[in-house]
Parts: C-alpha cells; sequence; structure tokens
C-alpha cells in the first residue's frame, strides 16, 4: 500500500435518531503533496469523516487507510504520524504561546535539542516569534489559529487533518495560513482542509464535494467549474428592482440558482434550458441578458441541486415596508469606535439605498469575502 495516500472504501457512519448515514458508504483517494479541500455546508458530513480518520469515532462499515494505518486498530503508530486540528482547537487561553507550544511538546515526547530546534523553526514558520509571552486569550482568531497549527505541527506529523481552520479568520490571516498550508505540502505532506468556503475551495488542487454525507464530486475544482459553460448569465431589469428580479427568476423552471451581483442578479440556467426560454417565460420585453463566465460556485450549487424557490419570512416582511427605491435606509457620518489607542473603525461614512447592499471592501490583496454554504 502507498505510504502516501488516504484510501477509503465504503466508509459509513451513522448516528441514532438520524434518517440518513451521517457519512454514507464512501470510495476515494486523497494524495499527498497539495491540498485537498473537504468542501461542503453544514451538515455535509466534514467533521464525523475528520473524526474517523483520526481515530476518535469508529467506522460502522467500509474501512479507511490513512498512509497504511488503520485509524483504529493501529491508533497509536497512527497519533505518531497524523496531526489533527479541530474546529475548537484545544488551546489554553491561560497559557503563554511559548507554554501551549511546550505542552503539546510534552504530549508528542518532543525534548532536548529536537524541541529547541522545532520550536524555533515553528515560530518562524507562524511569525509568532515576537508573541511568545502573550497569553493566547490574548491573540487574535488569526493568531490562534496560527498557534494551533503550530501545536498541531510539532511532532511533525506527516498528514495534517485541518476542520475548518479559516471560520472566524480575517482574510489576511487566512491568506497567510494557505501560505504556510501550501508550503508543507510542497514538502509531501498529505493534508486535508475542510471548509464550507468556496473561495478556499478553489485554493485546492483536488476537492471532495459532500452534501448530507454523499460524496458528489473529486477532482480539480476548474475541472468542474467548466462543465457549467454557457449557463451563467448576468441579468438586468429597468422595470424592477434586484430584489424581486431574482425572486422572479427563482420562480422560472429554466432557473438552477440566483443571486444579486452588483448592479444585476447572475442566473445559472439548468441543463437544456436556452435563455430564449428564460426571456419568454419572464414576459418582461425590457430584460437584458449577457452571458459571463461561470464560477466555480455555480458549479457545486447546480450539483446541490439549485436554489430554494421559496421566499423567506424576512422577504414577506420587506414586501410589506413602504418606500422608494431611492429611499436612504442606512446612514453613517464619521462613525468611529476605539478600544484604547485602537480605532476599529475610524470616521467612516457611508449610505445603503433600499434594494442595496454594503459590504465593507477587505485590502486590495485580501481574498473577495466569500460565500459560505450553509
Amino acid at each position: 500500500m502507498s505510504e502516501d495516500v488516504i484510501t477509503l472504501s465504503g466508509l459509513t457512519r451513522r448516528f441514532a435518531g438520524m434518517d440518513r448515514p451521517a457519512v454514507a458508504p464512501l470510495n476515494c483517494t486523497i494524495r499527498a503533496g497539495y491540498v485537498t479541500g473537504l468542501v461542503g455546508p453544514d451538515g455535509a458530513g466534514k467533521t464525523t469523516l475528520m473524526r474517523m480518520l483520526a481515530g476518535l469515532l469508529k467506522a460502522d462499515d467500509g474501512t479507511a487507510r490513512v498512509i497504511g494505518f488503520d485509524p483504529i486498530a493501529d491508533d497509536s503508530a497512527l497519533h505518531a504520524v497524523l496531526g489533527y486540528m479541530p474546529q475548537k482547537f484545544g488551546l489554553y487561553e491561560d497559557l503563554t504561546v511559548m507554554e501551549n507550544l511546550s505542552l503539546y511538546a510534552d504530549l508528542r515526547s518532543v525534548t532536548g535539542e529536537t524541541r529547541r530546534n522545532t520550536f524555533a523553526r515553528l515560530l518562524e514558520f507562524t511569525s509568532l516569534g515576537p508573541f511568545t509571552d502573550r497569553l493566547a486569550g490574548k491573540l487574535s482568531g488569526g493568531m490562534k489559529q496560527k498557534l494551533g497549527l503550530a501545536c498541531t505541527l510539532v511532532g511533525e506529523p506527516k498528514v495534517l487533518l485541518l476542520d475548518e481552520p479559516g471560520v472566524g479568520v480575517d482574510p489576511i490571516s487566512r491568506r497567510e495560513l494557505w501560505q504556510m498550508v501550501h508550503e508543507l505540502a510542497g514538502d509531501g505532506m498529505l493534508i486535508l482542509w475542510s471548509t464550507s468556503y468556496l473561495d478556499e475551495a478553489e485554493q485546492c488542487r483536488d476537492v471532495l464535494l459532500m452534501n448530507e454525507g454523499q460524496l458528489l464530486y473529486q477532482g480539480e475544482p476548474k475541472a468542474l467549474t467548466q462543465t457549467m459553460a454557457g449557463r451563467s448569465f448576468l441579468v438586468s431589469s429597468r422595470e424592477e428592482n434586484n430584489r424581486r428580479l431574482l425572486q422572479r427568476a427563482l420562480k422560472l423552471p429554466q432557473i438552477s440558482d440566483g443571486v444579486i451581483q452588483g448592479k444585476s442578479v447572475r442566473l445559472i440556467l439548468k441543463k437544456e434550458a436556452t435563455v430564449e426560454e428564460v426571456q419568454r417565460n419572464a414576459s418582461m420585453p425590457t430584460l437584458e441578458i449577457a452571458e459571463t463566465a461561470p464560477r466555480f460556485e455555480d458549479a457545486f450549487i447546480d450539483l446541490l441541486g439549485g436554489a430554494a424557490t421559496a421566499e423567506s419570512p424576512l422577504g414577506e416582511i420587506i414586501h410589506r415596508v413602504e418606500g422608494t427605491a431611492d429611499e436612504t435606509v442606512i446612514e453613517a457620518q464619521s462613525l468611529t469606535k476605539k478600544f484604547g489607542d485602537f480605532a476599529a473603525t475610524d470616521h467612516v461614512d457611508f449610505r445603503v439605498k433600499r434594494g442595496g447592499d454594503f459590504r465593507p471592501a477587505w485590502p486590495p490583496t485580501a481574498p473577495a469575502n466569500p460565500r459560505p454554504l450553509k
């Protein structure tokens, strides 16, 4: 058996009271040398799969082999070469950065010169060197994740399981985490990164797309995106605002998904559907439709079966609120909030009109705001 792969054969896990398996019979291979994304909405089975691979949950059926080891039968041998960073990593917030590292080194029996060299390497790798005396509870969300990653790497694992490490982390810190993980993968480590953010999934060489315990797709994100060619369109109308246009479009049998994008509505057509059918069924002669490049998000939502067509309770309330499209509903002038010497907001001005939205812009070098699958 290859020493750089995870192999799953019919792997299944059920929980009492559930009408379906948390993880249905799963068959796949995960290789080392690049980051593999485990992608899906909440309840897809990602954490359950991670815990089975780490030997924390026993499968009901099927088998898993992690670089040749059975996670249950060979748990001691596997734990010596596996690093697992769960969603709520066990940092001790009343201990300093160095004390947390020391604790995990003790648990891994890393001592002497190896310990000193490991600490020096990890502190440089994570840029935590200047903060060794800071309490973990006083670190930012991004710095906590870096410390969690450093603690996970103390034993120099060959396999790294990361369960949604990007949640609650600012875009700059997320990018730094990705840079570190890609570097580790380039050195030959087998890395599985769990996420519900599709922009993170696109950074992976390979992805496993899951929903309700089922594996929907394994392969490169770009390959899946290309299957949506000719099905993504930007639509606008002079007769209706974008919110009402989206509501109308999602009721059409030809539409798989839709979302407001800037001054237009982005629509995904179902297979075999045509733009002419959309225009005819929409009954709006002034509808302007332009084809646009497909996105990975389009392909995944299409795999899930498209968007829900029912209007939310909030949407029903909005219909009853009087006002014009040009009316300003939120306005801020010189909005300022300081925590000591730190200015969280510094004289911020903005205005939101009815039917619009406001998204604070991240720095130009940071990833765009993700759309989580919840």
